[in-house]
């Protein structure tokens, strides 16, 4: 089978995130201007947990065999860092996930307008009460789960064309206890997208809880790699190192 070209992996990476931000981001203002003046309830959460994960879903089947739709630099680090795919190709996509968070962002507002910002469009933020020590722990948590969930559904021991589900389910369950407290990013281009945008658009952005995000879901992402690969995979102990593969999330996995 012939491979894509590295054009055509990027603007694959490019369009899943922008895809994530703009249905998975989006749903938290527009779930907030249905609603009105009205509290936020745990149903409204479900809608908005739902929303990403149907997202994720939709575009591992939709560009999973293209890119691996990673859409995730903290998942792309992971994958460097336990020789899943090339550093040299890390920047490529790193860059096109930013470029696909911002696009997602702009698409947010260009569908619902200066409400969406005044809402807060979608920006990740604490939670009130939450400080810089329990927000690195809620997202460090969180990310650690779903690329410990990524690496065991691309496993080519697990079973074939379930690992968009599988993903996609832990991006909802994740959502539900980690939101109150970050808003749940696990992904550093989901967070830093709707805070540039946001800047320029005029909503309030707090740049300071930034670097808490970065760093804790890239350490939850390669912690899990590494567990993963040393811990739950058994098949290393009979095994010599693996030369590095191709950036692949789901392609084997769906196949």
């Amino acid at each position: 089978m012939a491979e894509n070209s590295q054009t055509q992996k990027l603007l694959a990476e490019t369009l899943g995130t922008g895809t994530l931000v703009f249905i998975g981001v989006g749903s938290v203002p527009a779930t907030l201007m249905v609603g009105g003046d009205a509290p936020f309830t745990m149903a409204q959460l479900g809608m908005i947990s739902l929303a990403f994960a149907t997202a994720v879903v939709a575009m591992i089947y939709t560009i999973g065999h293209v890119s691996g739709c990673q859409i995730n630099p903290a998942v792309t680090l992971a994958l460097a860092a336990t020789g899943k795919m090339p550093w040299r190709e890390v920047p490529g996509y790193l860059a096109a996930q930013a470029l696909g968070a911002i696009l997602g962002s702009l698409a947010i507002i260009g569908v619902l307008g200066h409400k969406a910002v005044a809402a807060g469009l979608g920006i990740a933020a604490y939670g009130q009460g939450v400080g810089a020590g329990q927000a690195f722990i809620a997202e460090a948590i969180g990310t650690f789960l779903l690329a410990l969930v990524v690496f065991g559904a691309i496993d080519g021991r697990a079973p074939g064309g379930f690992a968009g589900m599988a993903i996609g389910l832990a991006v909802f369950a994740i959502i539900i206890p980690v939101a109150p407290a970050t808003g749940a990013a696990i992904n550093p281009a989901r967070a830093f997208g709707p805070m540039l945008v946001g800047q320029f658009a005029g909503a309030e952005v707090q740049w300071g809880q930034f670097p808490v995000y970065v760093v804790a879901e890239v350490i939850g992402a390669v912690l899990a790699g590494v567990v993963y690969e040393f811990v739950l995979n058994t098949r290393r102990a009979a095994q010599t190192a693996a030369p590095a593969v191709e950036p692949v999330i789901v392609k084997e996995a769906l196949s």
